[in-house]
Formats: structure tokens, C-alpha cells, sequence
């Protein structure tokens, strides 16, 4: 079974900042952070408005999930179908 990883700009940590959120099959795994300026960018705050907002106790969860089903991408060897868009650090 081939995983996809996705990306997605979303609001974080009570809507105080917008990061670019990576996914597993729908699953977040982490997240990088974008420059305080993001949070004047209307495009970026119309693509996270239209997105879930997410708590660091939900990407707590979810990746200490993804790591006892040995799932996490970033620990863990997968075939991916687009490992590209794995973050590079």
C-alpha cells in the first residue's frame, strides 16, 4: 500500500499563527512554521480559513499514533507515492 503525504496551510495553536500542516492520509505529522508575516497574507489566511484548525494536543496524539503503527514518515520507511513533498529538515 502506497501513503500519500499532503500539504495544507491551517491555523495552529489557538489561531495565533498559520503553518503549513503535513498529512499522511489525512493523519497530521508535523508542521513548519511560517514568518510572522504570513499572518497579513490574505491568501494564506483565506487558504487556512478554509481549513481546520489544529491544537499541539492533536498533533501530539496523532503522531505518537502514526509512531506505534509504525506509520510516522519521518521515522519510520514507507512507500510513499509522493516523497517529494516530505519537509526536508
Amino acid at each position: 500500500m502506497k501513503y500519500r503525504i499532503d500539504t495544507r496551510y491551517v491555523w495552529y495553536n489557538k489561531g495565533t499563527m498559520i503553518v503549513l500542516m503535513y498529512f499522511i492520509n489525512q493523519v497530521p505529522f508535523t508542521f513548519e512554521e511560517l514568518p510572522d508575516e504570513s499572518l497579513y497574507d490574505l491568501d494564506l489566511i483565506s487558504l487556512a480559513d478554509n481549513e481546520r484548525r489544529f491544537e499541539p494536543d492533536h498533533l501530539y496524539y496523532s503522531s505518537f499514533y502514526l509512531i506505534s503503527e509504525e506509520c510516522h514518515p519521518l521515522l519510520f520507511e514507507l512507500d510513499l507515492e509522493n516523497p517529494e513533498l516530505l519537509p526536508s529538515n
